[in-house]
Formats: C-alpha cells, structure tokens, sequence
C-alpha cells in the first residue's frame, strides 16, 4: 500500500488565500449585519388619550332655498324704456330696477289735476252763490260730488305712474332679466308680463328632513334637560357646510318643525334659518347639515387619522407594559375637530401609537417614545424624537 503526496505549488497557495478568504469574510460581515438587524425593534410614538367635552351630531343633506321669492311683474302697459341694474346682482330695498313708457301716464295726473282744479273751482263759487241763494243745494252737492271723483282719478293717476318705476320690494338677489328694453310689457292684466325674479338670502333657509328616530332621541334628551320640546325651534343650533367647505362653518337655529311625520319616507320636515351676511348660501345649493342630539358629555378622545378598521370593525394599536403592540377593539363616538370620542375600549391611561402606526405589528416588540404634543393632535405629525 503505497501514500500519495499532493505537493501544492506556492502559486495556487497565494490564489486561494486572494480570493477565498475575503470571501469569507464578506459572508461573515453579512450574517453579522443580519443578526443586528433582527435584533432591531421600530420605534412609535405614544401618547395617551385627553378627555373633552364633545356632543353627539346627527348629519343630514339639506337644501338652501330664500326666505322670500317674488316674480316682479309689469303692473302697467308700455315700452320697457331702461333695465338698471346687471343679472344676478344683489339689490337693496327700494333700488330702481326697470323704468315702463312714463310720458302717457305723466299726461294723466296732469290732466286729472287740471279737471280737479277746475270742478274745485266751480264748487267753490257754487258754496258763494247758495249763499245768496242764486243756486240750489243740489247743484252744490252735484259739483262737490265732481270734485270727490277728480280726486280719486287723480291719485289713480299718480299710483299707475309709480308703477312705471318698478323697485325691488326687499334686499335680495336677482336672477336674469326677462323682458328686453324695447318690449311692450304690462298688456295682459289676467297674465301679467315677469321682469324678474328677486330672492331675499339674508337670511336664507335650509330646509332638510330628520328620521322619527332621531327626533324621538332628541325629544328624550330634552326632557333630560328639563326643556320640552317646544324650546327646540328658535334655540337649538343647526350647522351647515357647502360640498367645497371644511367643517360646519355656517351657524344658524331651528326655525321650523312639521307637526306631522311623512308616512312614505318616515321623515319630518324640518327648517333652519342662517344669517347668511356673506350671501354664502345661495337658494338651490345642497348643503351638509349638522345637528345636536343630545346634550354635551366628557369622552376620552384621540386622533381621527389613527383609527383603523377592518371586517371585524375599528380598532386602534396600543403599547403594553411589555412594548408589545396590541389591538383595542373601541366603540366610536361623536367627533370633535380632528379627534374622535372612544366610548368602549380604551382607558385614559393606555398608551396609543400616534405615530409609525405602518411599522406596528400587533403582538411584536416596538420602541415607544412619547410623543411631544399632547394628543389629539393633527394628523400630520411625523416619527420625530429627541435623543
């Protein structure tokens, strides 16, 4: 039995020592930086819940319409001689707004105060003359009788003449005209010629319904107060917003119930009446519109932007003694601003990741820093801590 001997030249000794051993090293330094890594743990923010007062609101789709709308008419016969004002303007009251043919009209308060004139006179002068009992008394009463009817005609004259001018009868809104300068206007008594229509929006209505529901929660809750329902219009608030607007910016109070429930819808009509000094609302619009049911109460409350929810419904991710991650299964309530009332499944004094939330894994370790505001706070605070 014979022993081979490999004999290796220095060369290829060199090679693999070139070659292999930072090789080796490479792979270490990677296996190395793999176990640091999995020793890391994300970091979170934290904070815990603040308690508020806020109050449950029911929302509702509402539509703004005017408090007063009126189609202004041509009362008299003529040419439309001026238009004074632009489409769509916004008017005061007793604003000039069409001029109707005056020059015909102006002729008969001139002679209807000429024909009074002269049948005054001769009455005059027949008062004299029965005095000296040159006349009777029945020719006295005939012209006194004269006198009497050239009055009327004359303030008939005078009346037809100021409907000539035609004035907007309250501040409003005007739509577009509809009778051209030139026209002949007024020549139908039985259907009088439309100028214009003219709306009045300070202050303007929001007409919406509510649900029985609703209102027999907002009855009970009244009573709790110790305030009947009576007190409900004319003091409670109702909020509106546009479709563009942010919030409920718009103030106003309940003008209106319906003192029967619509039977095909379940509803009752109800209105509310807004200041609306910005000219804001406009007739037409619809409207977000938020009302209180119930009376204000003390929550705890979080942030908004941090609920979650999936199949089984909204929960939020706490931090345990451990720095482990848990789910708190909550019941929501009313919101307030950007925060939101937790009525079940979360206590004052848990800690609530504001922050980070997408690197939170329920039942994994996480590194908590408290959060340097005090929440509820916007939602766009960043994963930003002090050493």
């Amino acid at each position: 039995m014979s022993i081979l001997y490999t004999r290796h030249s220095p060369l290829a000794t060199r090679y693999f020592a070139f070659i292999v051993v930072p090789f080796l090293a490479l792979v270490l330094a990677a296996c190395s930086k793999k176990n640091d890594n999995s020793k890391q743990v994300p970091e979170v923010l934290v904070a815990a819940p603040i308690k508020q007062m806020v109050t449950k609101y029911e929302e509702y789709t509402g539509t703004v319409a005017a408090t007063q709308q009126v189609n202004l008419v041509a009362r008299v016969e003529g040419f439309l001689e001026s238009i004074n004002f632009n489409d769509g303007q916004f008017v005061k009251k007793g604003d000039l707004l069409f001029i109707i043919q005056q020059d015909s009209y102006i002729e008969k308060v001139k002679r209807s105060q000429a024909t009074l004139d002269y049948d005054n006179s001769e009455y005059q002068r027949q008062l004299s003359m029965l005095k000296e009992n040159a006349t009777s008394q029945a020719d006295v009463e005939k012209y006194l009788s004269k006198v009497q009817v050239d009055k009327a005609d004359l303030e008939l004259a005078k009346i037809n003449l100021s409907y000539t001018e035609v004035r907007a009868p309250f501040d409003g809104l005007l739509a577009a005209h509809q009778a051209d300068v030139g026209a002949v206007v007024g020549s139908s008594p039985m259907s009088p010629t439309v100028l214009v229509v003219i709306e009045a929006i300070t202050p303007v209505y929001v007409n919406f319904n509510i649900n029985t529901r609703d209102a027999l929660t907002l009855r009970d809750e009244l009573n709790k107060m110790g305030e009947g329902p009576e007190r409900v219009v004319g003091n409670l608030p109702v909020f509106v917003a546009l479709s563009n607007e942010e919030g409920f910016p718009h103030e106003g109070i309940l003008d209106f119930v319906n003192n029967s429930v619509d039977t095909s819808t379940g509803t009752i009509q109800v209105r509310a009446i807004f200041p609306n000094q910005d000219h804001a609302l406009i007739p037409g619009f619809f409207a977000k519109v938020r009302i209180a049911i119930g009376a204000p109460f003390e929550a705890i409350t979080v942030p908004n932007s941090i609920i979650q929810s999936d199949q089984v419904g909204e929960f939020i991710l706490t931090v345990n003694s451990k720095n482990m991650v848990q789910r708190n299964d909550i019941k929501t309530g009313p919101r307030k601003g950007e925060a939101r009332a937790i009525l079940e499944g979360l206590s004052e004094n848990e800690s609530v990741i504001v922050a980070g939330i997408n690197s939170a894994r329920i039942g994994a370790p996480v590194n908590p820093k408290p959060a340097s505001q005090k929440i509820p706070f916007s939602s766009t605070v960043k994963l930003q801590t002090k050493d």
